[in-house]
This record gives C-alpha cells, structure tokens and sequence, in this order.
C-alpha cells in the first residue's frame, strides 16, 4: 500500500539542466533549452493536438515503387523483401476483367486476391479466409503482413485514402506457414499480379507503417535529458496493427517541437528471438556513453502465458533505418510478468521503473514499480526493488521525470482515469491535471524551453469490426 506524503517536502529543489541532444559521431546537438522549478501537481495540461498517423506503407521504407501497365495471368516478383513480417503491397487497379493478387510469392506464396465478388486470402493455393466484397475500378488493393496475419484491404475511391480492410486471417496462415521465421520470410519476396486481365498503375511494396500509435517514451539521455536534433524530439511509438498485440511493431519518430502536427517515422525496430524475429514494442531507448541500450515488452508472441521486459545495446544508430536486433531478458526484481520499461541513472544509480502483472487471465491485473541499482553498475546489474503500488491494479505507462531537482515516477491509472505521480520510493504525491481519455494513455512528459510537452494516445480502433482490438490510437499533444 503506498502513502500520501507532503509533496512540498520531497518537491523542493532547484532548476533542471538544460536540454541537449545526442553527442555522439554523425549526430548532431540540440542547444540548452534553460532552467526551470516546477512542481508537477501545480502544471496544468491542455490538448494542443489530436491526430491520427494512418499509413499501410511507411513514406520513408518504400522498398519497390512502378508503374505496371497490363497484366495477363501474370504474377510478379518484385525481388524485394522485408526483413521481418510486417510488410505491404498497394496496387492501383484501373480495370478488371478477372482477379487481382498480391503478396509473398517465391517458391511458397502468401496473397491476397480480389475476384468475382470476393476478396480472399491464400497460402500456397489453398484460399483460407472469404468475404463478400463489391470493388468497381478504379479502386485501391492492398495486402498487408503483420507477423502471420494477413489482411486484405480495399480503397473504393482509388485516392489512397479510404482505406478499409475487407478480410483478415491469422492461426489458419500461422497453420501453414510461419512467417517469423528467417529461413521461411528470407524464400519471399513482394509480389502482385493479375489472373484474368488486369489493368494496374502504379505499384508500391514496403514496410508496414501503423494503423495509429500508442506508448509514447522520448528518446533520451543516460541522465534523463531528452534527445533534440534541429528541433525535433526523437521518441518511440508503438505502431499500431491490423490486429491484436502481436501485429504492433516498434518505431522511432521525430516530432517537430515548433509544429507537433509533424510526426514523423524515422526507424523501424525488429527482435530476434528464440529463432523467430518479432515486433516486440512498448519499451524505451536511452543513449549512454556511445551506445544504445533499447530495452522494450515482449508483446511480439504474447499468448496470455506471460510477458517480460528485454533489453539489448548496440553502436548501430538505431534512430534511423531498419534494425533487427538480437534481445535478451532483463533481469528485474520481480516474479511476475512486466513491461513497460523506463530506464535513467540518477544519482550514479540506474533507475529502472517497470510494470509488474501478476494475471493476464481471466483479467488484466498490473501496477507500476521501480527498481535501483548499486551505484557504479551497469543498468542491468543487481537491480532491487525500491517499491511498488500494489493497490492499483490497472496502472501502467511507467515514466522517470524530473522537476525542477526532484525525480519522480509517472503511471496511469486506468480505473482512476488519472495519471499518477509517485517519488523513487513509490509513494504517492497525487496526480496530474490533465485531460484523460480512453484506454490507459500514458503521461509520456517533457520538458521543453519554459514549458512542458504531455505525448499521449487515445483508444481510439481502427476498423474493429473486421480486424478486432488492437488497432488504436489517436496521437494527442498537451502542452503544460
């Protein structure tokens, strides 16, 4: 049970040092943004931005763009492939006298087609999902992977914005193939094609972007200070799937600090593990004396048996480009299943804060924690647990900040529909105030010139309909 305490006590301090970027080579610093003394409990936070990133291909990991023309019974391979299962291909269809497909072609296949009235999705011939479907060209089509499920979706105005998913299908293609595996994915390539005659335009194949993003941490410095370069904040997004947990993946984006309507993806990060690569997400990446130590929730195979925390470091800039790395647990002073890693060194100690969930059946039961280190060690050497609030059960998005000289832990109480403020024994102090939403958004602060940034998401789904939960959120800006 934690305990209110006076928080003028354990929030009395002086100015917070200003905020740089990433020194290191080839990346660039952001200059100071100056001192502050503030009290979380006395901020004020207000919705400055709602929006919502939707895309089926990331704008910067396009990896095959042409314009086709007519094709006859004719299927194509690109000779591009993804380095994990999470990939599109768009096709525009400008006429139609027969069927439309794309995919995964080598010598196994994974397509979707559209024909007759139908959209269907096939693996190795053998058609495993079937719906309905009335398309009159011109019309968008697309097939996207997210680990082993394959969706099918349409866009009837042909503008590459009315996109709907027509069908989706995981266990029946998990059946059959297993697309994680390197071995299997490396034998495909991007595909798409006609049966019958087809009249196509232009052809796209890449990176799956997001069908929204949730699980906002800022890219950061071993000590706390958040990584700026030109004026734009680096952070880490869940990018949302077309599906539940398993079809999220993980990303690197900047947004632009002088206009927070400029999102943008800049890495796409996958995990090897237990010979499969994954898109394991929800976690937080911190520069630390010219490496990256990437910690992050091992949601990418979740199955209601459990999921922990794992980390991994590396030289590699991970702030841009396609990265799949090789991951490991993190040892936590815990039994139980985590996720949400925060992870600063304060005082000489790394400071790890973490969800702890002792049951995911028959109901979600989770509360945030922290855990320190020996001074002088290593962010995953000799951690011990500081605390808990064990008298939350549905409080995750775990948060190290600082205000004015004093750290705290920030949380998200889904039954309160508050955000939580804890100091490093985790007592509480009270909560922000700040509008709180759907689902359990996290209270991803940061400081920024005299003021302060709240990045949060919303449950906001995307076609739940069709593709079910998992598919949410809306991207939300506060200034305090």
């Amino acid at each position: 049970m934690v305990h209110e305490i006076d928080r003028r006590t354990l929030l009395a301090g002086l100015g917070l040092a200003g905020v740089t970027g990433l020194a290191a080579p080839g990346l660039a610093s952001a200059d100071p943004a100056g001192t502050r003394a503030d009290d979380p409990l006395d901020l004020e936070f207000r919705i400055r931005e709602k929006y919502r990133p939707f895309d089926l291909i990331a704008p910067r990991f396009v990896q095959y763009d042409s314009t086709v023309g007519r094709v006859r019974s004719t299927l194509v391979d690109t000779g591009v492939r993804p380095r994990a299962p999470y990939g599109s291909v768009l096709v525009e269809v400008r006429s139609l006298d027969g069927a439309v497909v794309a995919g995964l072609v080598g010598d196994r296949t994974v397509l979707g087609a559209y024909y007759g009235a139908n959209a269907t999705i096939e693996v190795d011939g053998e058609v495993v999902a079937s719906t309905p479907a009335s398309l009159v060209a011109p019309f968008g089509f697309a097939v996207v992977v997210n680990e082993n499920a394959v969706t099918v979706l349409a866009d009837p105005t042909g503008t590459g914005t009315g996109w709907q998913p027509l069908v989706t299908s995981r266990d029946p293609v998990h059946q059959r193939i297993d697309l994680r595996v390197p071995d299997v994915l490396g034998q495909l390539n991007y595909g798409y094609g006609g049966r019958g005659d087809a009249l196509l335009g232009r052809v796209r194949a890449g990176y799956f972007g997001q069908a929204g993003v949730r699980d906002p941490h800022v890219v950061q410095h071993a000590d706390g200070r958040p990584y700026i370069r030109d004026g734009k904040l680096y952070l880490t997004l869940t990018n949302a799937g077309l599906g539940f947990f398993q079809q999220a993946h993980w990303a690197v984006w900047t947004l632009d600090l002088a206009d927070p309507t400029r999102l943008e993806q800049v890495a796409t990060l996958f995990f090897a593990r237990d010979g499969v690569v994954l898109g394991d997400h929800a976690g937080q990446i911190v520069y630390d004396r010219g490496r990256f130590v990437v910690a992050m929730s091992s949601w990418g195979d979740f199955d209601f048996r459990g999921v922990h925390i794992r980390h991994a470091t590396t030289t590699a800039n991970v702030l841009s480009g396609v990265h799949v790395l090789a991951t490991e647990p993190l040892p936590l002073p815990t039994s139980v299943s985590s996720w949400d890693p925060a992870l600063t060194r304060i005082g000489g100690r790394w400071h790890v804060a973490f969800v702890e969930s002792p049951a995911q059946q028959p109901a979600f039961v989770f509360h945030p924690a922290l855990a320190v280190g020996p001074r002088g060690a290593d962010y995953a050497e000799g951690l011990s647990l500081a605390g808990a609030d064990t008298s939350v059960d549905q409080t995750e998005g775990t948060i190290l900040q600082r205000f004015g000289s004093t750290w705290h832990v920030l949380a998200s109480d889904g039954d309160a529909r508050q955000y939580k403020v804890y100091d490093l024994r985790m007592r509480l102090l009270g909560t922000l105030n700040a509008p709180y939403g759907t689902n359990i958004p996290h209270p991803m602060v940061v400081p920024d010139g005299p003021g302060w940034w709240l990045l949060t998401f919303d449950g906001t789904q995307y076609a739940e309909p069709v593709l079910g939960y998992g598919g949410h959120g809306d991207f939300i800006v506060m200034r305090g």
